[in-house]
């Protein structure tokens, strides 16, 4: 199949297309850049044209479009993935959702929304009709959208509570167009959800989506300073398994990451302190406070209802998950980062091995994660990067520890994960695109079944650099 590029872009031209070559390569990027490894390899990769379409109706005609034309289409929201999810590395359309952002329905502990609406705006929605938000969302609550969380997101803000997006009833109803000679419109519910959750828009596109809602709160916002590492771990766990106190946010940064890279923390902490970001709802700041003073090994340095600080901080939350990384790089733009699970009931031995064995090159940082009903940490640690064999050396310790590594210098889905075929998905990338035309390049099963995972898996159709 030989793309027609020019022939579908005729087609289309009373959508909302982009054909400008700045507009284009500003679509057609995410945040891929937190990897120098994916960095040195897509920093080139560019659409041939960006359609941004206003409904489902005209979603399904671009799909309808590019198949006739076998031309891909890449989805993407604001872009905010750092895995290289939203990259078209075959050239091509890349359908931008920007403008579907309607909120069509709230009830008691549930929303229906389009895919485009920002994480923000739906939380401000929800709130002011019936003061609900969303249980969980990522770091990027202001600038992400929904659509892409569900599609490339895994979990956030949040899941110290309420565990990951893959969990039973954390994503209510999917709707799903395919792309075919005449895309149909599917709803997925329970089992069928994680045929296109996290799947990157491979398989089709989301055009709907209902989701559970919690109260909402004016969450109270901490930062509490141990001297120890291994202390500020234990606190934030043994504060996540506090029944009766309810949390949205625990993290835990190793030292020196807030003096070194948290600049309106920075004046309040030695290069020695150990930092927990906090979110704790207001009822419960009572059982928090009589929590925090049975721990002599931690202090309250901050709190944004008492804030007396020259400079605010900001929201704790937008020191945690992937803010971290971009704070750091705003410092030091050698630093990079890797995504670990650190599973019960091994986590605290693996964590405290893997910092021996690696601090300062790597530095940790924590997020407090739900799983099971047990308590666990996901690690997005800070890396000193140097080059790309010795980050693979530091992957292969962490998985020869017994940590799962979640690799973000890996573009496909496959190698980002479990590096296992997702049946699932695959199934019904055949059935729902059997051109293999949606984001290609980023299912490994669908190109090479045979896919060994002892390297790194270049797709063969990437675009050549000029």
């Amino acid at each position: 199949m030989k793309p027609n590029v020019a022939a579908a872009k005729a087609a289309l031209p009373h959508l909302d297309l982009d054909t400008s070559e700045a507009a284009i390569r500003a679509k057609s990027r995410d945040f891929f850049w937190y990897s120098p490894v994916l960095k040195a390899r897509l920093d080139h990769v560019m659409a041939d044209f960006v359609v941004s379409p206003r409904s489902e109706a005209e979603v399904i005609e671009v799909l309808r479009t590019c198949y006739a034309h076998d031309v891909p289409v890449t989805t993407r929201g604001a872009g905010t993935g750092n895995y290289g999810q939203a990259m078209p590395l075959a050239g091509g359309c890349v359908m931008h959702l920007r403008h579907m952002t309607g909120v069509k329905e709230i009830g008691p502990g549930r929303v229906i929304c389009e895919p485009g609406i920002l994480l923000k705006d739906l939380d401000t929605a929800t709130k002011a009709h019936s003061g609900q938000e969303l249980r969980m969302f990522s770091s990027t609550w202001a600038t992400a959208t929904i659509g892409g969380f569900i599609a490339g997101g895994s979990g956030g803000v949040g899941s110290c509570t309420w565990g990951s997006l893959r969990d039973l009833g954390n994503i209510i109803r999917l709707r799903v167009v395919t792309m075919e000679a005449e895309p149909r419109v599917l709803d997925f519910r329970g089992e069928e959800l994680p045929r296109v959750s996290h799947a990157y828009g491979t398989n089709g596109i989301i055009t709907e989506i209902e989701m559970p809602l919690a109260p909402a709160y004016d969450w109270v916002e901490m930062f509490v300073a141990c001297d120890d590492f291994m202390d500020a771990v234990r606190f934030a766990e043994d504060l996540a398994n506090q029944d009766g106190i309810l949390m949205k946010l625990g993290t835990v940064f190793e030292a020196p990451i807030a003096k070194d890279y948290f600049q309106r923390v920075a004046p309040h902490v030695e290069p020695d302190t150990n930092l927990v970001g906090l979110m704790i709802a207001p009822h419960s700041m009572e059982g928090f406070l009589t929590f925090l003073g049975r721990r002599s090994e931690a202090r309250l340095i901050y709190r944004n209802d008492e804030d007396d600080w020259p400079r605010s901080p900001g929201p704790v939350f937008e020191y945690g998950w992937n803010h971290t990384t971009l704070r750091a790089l705003k410092v030091d733009p050698s630093i990079t980062y890797l995504q670990v699970r650190y599973g019960f009931p091994e986590h605290k031995a693996l964590i405290e091995k893997m910092q021996t064995a690696l601090s300062p090159e790597v530095l940790q940082h924590l997020e407090v994660l739900r799983e099971g009903g047990r308590v666990i940490f996901a690690g997005l640690s800070l890396v000193k990067f140097t080059t790309e064999e010795r980050l693979d050396e530091i992957v292969r310790m962490h998985e020869d520890a017994g940590a799962m590594i979640f690799n973000p210098h890996r573009y496909t889905l496959e190698e980002g994960g479990r590096q296992t075929v997702d049946d699932r998905q695959l199934r019904f990338k055949r059935e729902a695109d059997p051109k293999g035309l949606l984001n290609p390049g980023k299912m490994i099963a669908w190109d090479d079944p045979d896919w060994s995972y002892d390297r790194m898996y270049a797709y063969p159709k990437l675009q050549a650099a000029e």
